[in-house]
């Protein structure tokens, strides 16, 4: 290791906040402007820009044959991403969920995981496969913009009243303004991240882990600091929006368009790994399942289920460095969480969102 890591490292870590700063403003300010919420535009737009390093690495590294890399790093993602993003973002201002997030995308991106799980159990990915998840993604981004761009003119638009989308800039200029935010915040978001991962690698591979624990750690934390700088200062702005359905779309895109375009560039199947499919799979399930109770109970995210991800994203990376090294204490550990600790909190998890369900119908009976 030398001084050039850690320089990386800082700086792409300064181009990242600098980036979310700058995105998140371009794309709220243009989603007031042309009518689209900013529950879509969290979506879409700053989702996909977001998730832009995770295609990149993803895609490169299934090209050069590292099907690890690439498979983990998708994974890794999308776990950090619930756990890790959503619980930061949450312990700073409790986070309000949209109806549509609870009722249609958290279910869609529940679909695309099993649908990604599913086409991996043969071991590889394949060009068609890739084509598949691949169409899936460019559907569900038209049915979004379509989608809200009817509701703007039946005049159904959410309303964003954070410092971003107000005091828009009334002059003809201000589209062309706001788009070169978004730009200039996405390159920030890249550059920034690219130097991540290049620090990261080096730190990684100087502490002797292998390709796949790499790929679901140190690249796919790299990869999702632009999630993790965008939603905590969304959040941090009030953008609540932003900060959850950007997540959610990152992962929607991660499993659709990340893995699907890496499968379409691989010049031949994409491997993957038995463990990957046996543990790391499930438990990115679990985690995006566990949105949904979340979610549900009172359409929030409360301070206390923002400590419990981090929690558990903290005992999963635990588990794969023990693992990793050959620790005897691995399993052990495994079988407590995967026994003990992780049924307890489902049930609560369930017992809460079934009284919340319970609550709304009351109300709704009376009204």
């Amino acid at each position: 290791m030398s001084i050039l890591t850690f320089a990386y490292l800082i700086g792409g870590f300064i181009l990242l906040v600098l980036g979310a700063e700058v995105l998140v403003r371009g794309a709220a300010r243009l989603a007031a402007r042309f009518g689209i919420s900013p529950l879509i535009i969290g979506l879409t737009v700053v989702a996909f820009g977001t998730s832009a390093p995770e295609m990149a690495v993803s895609t490169q590294s299934a090209f050069m044959g590292q099907g690890d890399i690439a498979i983990g790093n998708v994974i890794g993602s999308n776990i950090f991403n619930v756990l890790v993003v959503l619980g930061l973002s949450a312990l700073i201002i409790p986070l309000v969920v949209s109806r549509q997030l609870v009722r249609f995308d958290v279910p869609i991106m529940i679909a695309a995981g099993f649908l990604a799980w599913f086409l991996a159990l043969d071991g590889s990915y394949s060009r068609i496969d890739g084509l598949i998840l691949f169409s899936c993604i460019v559907v569900y981004t038209g049915y979004l913009i379509i989608s809200s761009l009817k509701a703007f003119k039946a005049g159904k638009t959410l309303a964003s009243d954070d410092e971003y989308t107000t005091d828009i800039n009334p002059h003809r200029f201000a589209s062309l303004i706001n788009t070169a935010y978004l730009v200039i915040g996405l390159i920030l978001l890249v550059t920034g991240s690219n130097l991540l991962v290049t620090g990261a690698v080096s730190l990684a591979q100087a502490l002797g882990l292998s390709e796949l624990v790499i790929g679901l750690t140190i690249i796919a934390i790299g990869t999702s600091l632009p999630e993790l700088a965008t939603s905590l200062i969304a959040a941090w702005k009030g953008e609540r929006d932003i900060a959850v359905g950007n997540i959610v779309g990152s992962n929607l895109f991660n499993l659709l368009a990340v893995l699907g375009l890496a499968g379409l560039a691989s010049p031949e199947n994409i491997a993957v790994a038995r463990s990957a499919i046996e543990f790391d799979f499930p438990v990115m399930m679990a985690v995006m399942v566990a949105c949904l109770p979340v979610f549900f109970a009172g359409y929030s995210i409360n301070r206390w289920e923002g400590a419990l991800f981090l929690g558990y994203y903290v005992a999963y990376t635990a588990y794969l460095i023990m693992q990793s090294n050959g620790e005897p204490f691995a399993n052990t550990f495994a079988d407590a969480m995967f026994g003990y600790v992780v049924p307890l909190t489902a049930i609560t998890l369930f017992v809460i969102a079934a009284r919340a369900w319970r609550i709304q119908r009351g109300l709704s009976v009376d009204h």
